[in-house]
């Protein structure tokens, strides 16, 4: 499509001036660049706040934000704030957490695979809920509570067997799984059973989460349907329904707000005779589209009859999703906004990989030119946090913006830091 950028991707507080100019937060996104260099991850802090503001009502006290889905002191802090908990799933998240000032019993620790230290360490830090994975995870609790006798609340990931209608790497909660136990083969019970048994735990509720990127509220009231009889049965007074609510990335696609989702996840609830307090683990839904990426346009190679080539100063080390996923992203000019963008490139990084694409087919204006600031939208997720040092680049800074103000929460990498953890010869 050649038409603009849909508005509806963009930041809640962007506008665009008479000049064409983006502003996201009354700053203007030239002028961050210019000051803070790129690429540039910019995020609405007023977004970010309404959406945790919006699950809170949604889902009450207990929902927590998937931290995983981007983490910094000032996220962990503003998540907590505006009234959620934070779901942590490793001892890393867990320190920065702690760290941001976040109490541990407003913290809820996941993982596949928690080691010991990492047991330990969220047992000390007193977090509200450990989600249990497996019967390892059991055992190893068994043994540090051998030790001091604490004994923390926890809850049973159950794999219902739902297969979500998203990409193989998302998906959580089909029955070939590596994540939790599953319901059909009858581990979720054993390992209830066990947990009410165990000295060890205080076993208060059941998790189940099927999937990321889901779009389609169906599947989240088949998962539900699947799990009632066995919730009811057990009578715990906690269930957690996790996260994976879609967003928007690209012009056509719809997605629920959280307050639908909330809705439609709670009403399933009580319509299956759920009487348990549900929760829920909204990541992407909160930080995504809070946010778009800048970059510089350094080469434009054109490749006759084949396309052309725009290379940027990013690439998968910023944003791997495209690599991973095959996710797709649109991408303007914040010096002309609302331009048509009738000219279609590929958008690549300047990693030493062919597969280093931002965006394959992206529709730009006809004058896009080397030097120009160029945006993606909807990089709020995944692409600070699953981040690298691939080829030596530095990580770019973060920002946020609000009230015409920007402020850096997490700083631009320097050479020097790439030698940090260097053993010098």
């Amino acid at each position: 499509m050649s038409g603009p950028l849909p508005r509806q991707l963009l930041p809640d507080s962007a506008t665009v001036g008479d000049d064409g100019r983006l502003r996201i937060g009354g700053c203007d996104v030239l002028e961050l660049a210019e000051r803070h260099g790129t690429p540039l991850f910019v995020y609405d802090e007023a977004h970010l706040r309404a959406r945790c503001r919006e699950a809170v009502t949604a889902f009450g006290d207990g929902v927590a934000y998937a931290a995983k889905a981007f983490l910094c002191l000032a996220m962990a802090r503003l998540a907590h704030e505006e009234g959620m908990h934070l779901d942590v799933a490793t001892g890393g998240e867990l320190h920065v957490a702690l760290a941001a000032g976040v109490p541990g019993d407003r913290l809820v620790l996941h993982g596949s695979n928690k080691s010991l230290e990492e047991l330990r360490d969220a047992r000390s830090a007193g977090v509200g809920r450990i989600v249990v994975d497996s019967f390892d995870e059991l055992d190893r609790l068994a043994t540090l509570h051998a030790d001091d006798g604490l004994r923390p609340k926890i809850l049973v990931r159950a794999t219902p067997g739902v297969e979500a209608h998203t990409h193989d790497f998302i998906r959580t909660g089909q029955v070939d799984s590596k994540f939790g136990f599953g319901v059909a083969v009858g581990d979720a019970a054993r390992a209830v059973a066990r947990a009410q048994d165990s000295p060890a735990v205080e076993l208060v509720g059941v998790h189940m989460h099927i999937g990321s990127q889901v779009f389609v509220a169906d599947f989240f009231h088949e998962a539900v349907e699947v799990i009632a009889p066995w919730v009811r049965e057990v009578g715990l007074p906690e269930l957690s329904i996790g996260g994976g609510l879609g967003v928007a990335y690209v012009e056509g696609e719809e997605a629920p707000s959280i307050t639908e989702w909330g809705t439609a996840i709670v009403s399933g609830c009580r319509d299956a005779g759920i009487t348990a307090r549900v929760a829920a683990e909204p990541g992407r839904s909160i930080v995504a589209q809070a946010a778009v990426t800048l970059y510089t346009v350094g080469t434009i190679k054109d490749v006759p009859d084949v396309r052309t080539y725009v290379s940027v100063d990013g690439g998968m080390s910023d944003n791997p999703r495209p690599v991973l996923y095959g996710s797709g992203y649109e991408a303007f000019l914040p010096r002309a906004t609302g331009a048509a963008r009738p000219k279609r490139v590929t958008i690549v990084g300047k990693h030493c990989e062919s597969g280093d694409v931002l965006v394959r087919d992206a529709q730009v204006p006809d004058d896009l030119a080397v030097g120009d600031v160029l945006a993606t939208p909807v990089t709020g997720a995944y692409g600070h946090s699953m981040g690298s040092n691939y080829n030596k680049v530095l990580r770019p800074a973060v920002v946020f913006v609000g009230d015409g103000q920007a402020r850096e929460v997490v700083r631009r990498e320097t050479y020097d830091d790439l030698l940090r953890h260097d053993v010098p010869l």
